[in-house]
């Protein structure tokens, strides 16, 4: 492994730090609650869902994380404004952890926006995300807004390729003003994510680890993916699944550690539920990491599964 020559910075959400070198901070970890097809939610629209089992979820998630050191983040997904807003105030009684505010729809993520903002839990928001679709109008609402975090999604849909996507968080296309980071800092946010973007197998997914290195070693931003999202794409590997689930499981969860060694600071592991494999996972990839980089002056961090677990 190596050390960056540029400095890194490090985020801080709520408490939470992701960013610097590898083997500095644990990598931080975030599960998918409510997500499309979530069998605990009865009624996507309305945002209405097994509070028992949601709240058993995120006790698990939280757990995973004091074991191994691994900070947690909530990655909530609504269709609608309705339902963000449920999400959003189950998910803040129940946990401290930041949560991410995701939605397929950018009015719902719009509105979930200022409503964080209305009720005082701003500092905790990341807004998922910034991307080649922003407009105006969605600039302005992260302006007024008390959000300061944001994911910035370097997926072009006009070039998915490594140039196409560094240029996108660069300078932006030819229909932009400006690059993605640029946007973002415009808007205000001061903890700014990187994801590369994951495209399927086959597609190009292993630009997103030759991003993940460029953009730390050219910004020194901290930088993650949904990388299961690879895996879970694979054809191949979907029919394996049919007859082995364990087979899909073992790829999605160590995908992960793909992330990791390619120097990323945060994992956007998918279906909360993975929780009590993913952390353990990234436990020993991150401890091994740091051993990688011992004699490089890299401290790890008092929380590092390196000083918690070994």
């Amino acid at each position: 492994m190596f050390r960056f020559q540029k400095d890194q910075k490090i985020a801080n959400i709520a408490g939470v730090k992701i960013g610097g070198n590898p083997g500095e901070l644990p990598t931080a970890l975030a599960g998918t609650i409510f997500y499309e097809g979530h069998d605990i939610v009865g009624d996507a629209n309305e945002g209405l869902f097994d509070r028992k089992i949601a709240e058993d979820l995120l006790n698990s998630q939280r757990a995973s994380s004091d074991e191994t050191g691994n900070p947690c983040l909530v990655h909530i997904f609504g269709n609608t404004e309705q339902a963000l807003r449920n999400y959003i105030d189950f998910v803040s009684e129940i946990t401290d952890s930041p949560f991410l505010i995701d939605s397929p729809d950018p009015l719902a993520r719009m509105a979930a926006t200022e409503y964080v903002s209305e009720i005082g839990l701003g500092d905790r928001a990341v807004y998922n995300s910034i991307n080649m679709t922003i407009g105006e109008k969605e600039r302005q609402v992260l302006k007024d807004s008390d959000i300061d975090s944001s994911i910035v999604l370097g997926f072009n849909a006009m070039d998915s390729g490594f140039k196409g996507r560094m240029q996108l968080l660069e300078s932006g296309t030819s229909s932009m003003d400006k690059g993605l980071i640029d946007i973002a800092l415009e808007c205000g946010m001061c903890n700014i994510l990187i994801d590369p973007g994951i495209t399927p197998m086959g597609n190009g997914s292993g630009v997103s680890l030759r991003i993940t290195l460029t953009a730390k070693a050219k910004w020194g931003l901290p930088v993650g993916s949904g990388i299961h999202n690879a895996p879970s794409s694979w054809e191949w590997l979907r029919d394996k699944k049919k007859h082995d689930p364990l087979v899909f499981k073992m790829c999605d969860i160590a995908s992960a550690v793909m992330q990791q060694a390619a120097a990323g600071n945060f994992v956007l592991y998918g279906p909360i539920e993975n929780a009590p494999y993913i952390f353990p996972v990234a436990a020993m990839s991150d401890i091994m990491i740091y051993e990688s980089v011992e004699e490089f002056e890299i401290e790890p961090a008092s929380s590092h599964p390196f000083n918690r677990l070994v």
